[in-house]
């Protein structure tokens, strides 16, 4: 864990009009005096700016970026294996994966931890997870995004534009979320 702390505490958003219940357990992770000091000095991208992009290696060693997404819906999911709650959401965002078209949803999981593959291919394998997952083991993605807690969720839209900024665990497979992404599929 080293640059983080972790305090269990459950959030209950308002997600566009939609309420939109964390699940329980939802945590706060806070990061390190000087994680915090370099998202502070930076603008951090907010709801109607553009999602910043990045490139980052899979679990395979291929490098994936944001833009490859373009034209789709993407959930943008900040994460850690060490991270309780978003290791409860991690089968709610499986279901989602599945139920929804490639051709216009998509699940981008950036891992925060520092040992990257070794501990997240056996969680992927564990959990059954379909969805891309990318490493950020330094954190450098998270900071450009601001990413304080985890897990942090950025709903972007086809154009790269960031829609919704969700703090804390949530059932992602929720009529409340299916909601959410069916709005965004319109627009």
């Amino acid at each position: 864990m080293g640059r983080f702390v972790c305090a269990a505490l459950l959030l209950v958003g308002q997600v566009g009009g939609l309420s939109f219940p964390a699940v329980a357990g939802s945590a706060i992770t806070l990061l390190s005096p000087v994680a915090e000091r370099q998202i502070t000095e930076r603008k951090v991208p907010g709801i109607g700016d553009e999602a910043p992009d990045f490139r980052l290696p899979d679990l395979e060693g291929d490098v994936v970026s944001l833009s490859q997404f373009r034209g789709k819906i993407v959930l943008l999911n900040f994460w850690a294996t060490w991270c309780g709650p978003c290791r409860i959401e991690m089968p709610a965002m499986e279901r989602l994966y599945r139920s929804l078209s490639r051709q216009d949803f998509e699940i981008l999981a950036v891992s925060t931890d520092p040992l990257g593959p070794a501990v997240t291919r056996p969680f992927q394998q564990e959990m059954g997870l379909t969805f891309p997952i990318v490493h950020d083991p330094d954190m450098s993605v998270g900071i450009t995004y601001g990413v304080r807690t985890l897990p942090l969720s950025f709903m972007v839209d086809r154009r790269g534009v960031i829609r919704k900024k969700i703090f804390g665990a949530r059932d992602w497979d929720s009529a409340e979320a299916r909601d959410l992404i069916r709005v965004l599929l319109k627009s």
